[in-house]
């Protein structure tokens, strides 16, 4: 069987990766994070099902209110260059946030309901 979106399951996979690579380096818990996002990409590549896309989209702009509001938090003590603008909650929140609502929009298009 092969997967429905070949790019969802390979960023999926990477994902998945990235947060054990982060856990056994000494990461904790905040591997579990891109693990878990990994996780659900690599299903809904895999599948292709409209509902957990929907659901996906959802999770997404709730995780990214989230890390805006602690984003926002800690903008004052961020500096400006590239490492802590790409590598703070806020630039995550914002990105996370899109994502979802365009998950969203996607789980309702007319390319995603006709394949049923």
């Amino acid at each position: 069987m092969r997967p429905h979106s070949v790019v969802s399951f390979a960023l999926g996979i990477s994902l998945c990766v990235l947060g054990v690579i982060t856990m056994v380096r000494g990461g904790g818990l905040w591997g579990m994070i891109p693990f878990l996002v990994g996780a659900a990409l690599g299903y809904l590549g895999w599948r292709g099902d409209r509902t957990a896309l929907v659901l996906f989209g959802h999770v997404c702009v709730v995780l990214g209110c989230f890390l805006i509001t602690w984003g926002v938090y800690l903008l004052p003590y961020s500096e400006p260059t590239l490492p802590h603008i790409f590598g703070r909650p806020l630039f995550w929140g914002l990105f996370s946030l899109m994502g979802g609502i365009c998950a969203i929009y996607h789980g309702f298009c007319q390319c995603i309901r006709i394949q049923k």
